[in-house]
């Protein structure tokens, strides 16, 4: 659908919802206005992203959305669109960190006692040093989360929130991680953090952020 085919009025309200989603995730409760319009204007939205070979994932219970790359499809019936949702290859430790994130959620969610997942940053600390070799060097540990946490951060699956100075940071697990680590995922989860421990116990660089 031709962007000039939508009244003026539309097309303004359209083009406010979904310039937001091409910079990146779009949240009920810090972006209220931009996700009514996207409520609004769904189906517009997704036939306008289509064009790009963008497809909306969109979760009113959860209460986000962003756009996902469609795939190619694979008998080669239509020629492959330049993409405009990166790939972001993940080191091992921030893939670690993301996956004990996921699993906490998990936990959390089943406890049901409230929305929001708040972490410190000593009790993101306490879910890695376990898969760490005893004796690890404490300052380069906290060093090392800090780096992991900010890149998290920096990808979307974790705000950090204001604290005052004298209190330690604290962090929200964002729920899109569940967008991104799924329910079969989590269901292999054990023998994946196996496979984790197995390869912190034998190579001491992965300790390293490689990106």
């Amino acid at each position: 659908m031709a962007e000039q085919d939508f009244p003026t009025e539309t097309t303004a309200e359209l083009s406010a919802v979904v310039v937001p989603l091409l910079k990146g995730v779009v949240y009920r409760d810090t972006d209220a206005a931009v996700w009514q319009g996207l409520l609004n204007f769904q189906a517009r939205v997704r036939d306008y992203v289509s064009v790009l070979g963008l497809e909306l994932i969109l979760d009113e219970a959860e209460g986000y959305a962003f756009l996902r790359q469609r795939p190619d499809p694979e008998d080669g019936s239509t020629p492959k669109l330049p993409r405009l949702i990166p790939r972001r290859p993940l080191s091992f430790p921030v893939s670690l960190l993301l996956a004990l994130l996921r699993k906490k959620l998990a936990e959390f969610d089943a406890g049901g006692a409230d929305t929001r997942l708040v972490l410190s940053r000593d009790e993101v600390v306490e879910l890695i040093r376990v898969f760490l070799p005893e004796g690890s060097n404490e300052a380069r540990l906290m060093d090392q989360v800090d780096t992991h946490l900010n890149k998290v951060v920096d990808l979307g699956f974790v705000r950090r929130l204001r604290t005052p100075a004298q209190q330690p940071a604290q962090y929200e697990v964002r729920r899109i991680l569940k967008a991104f680590v799924d329910a079969q995922w989590l269901a292999n989860f054990d023998a994946r953090l196996a496979g984790y421990r197995a390869q912190l116990s034998n190579d001491p660089a992965s300790e390293d952020d490689d990106d």
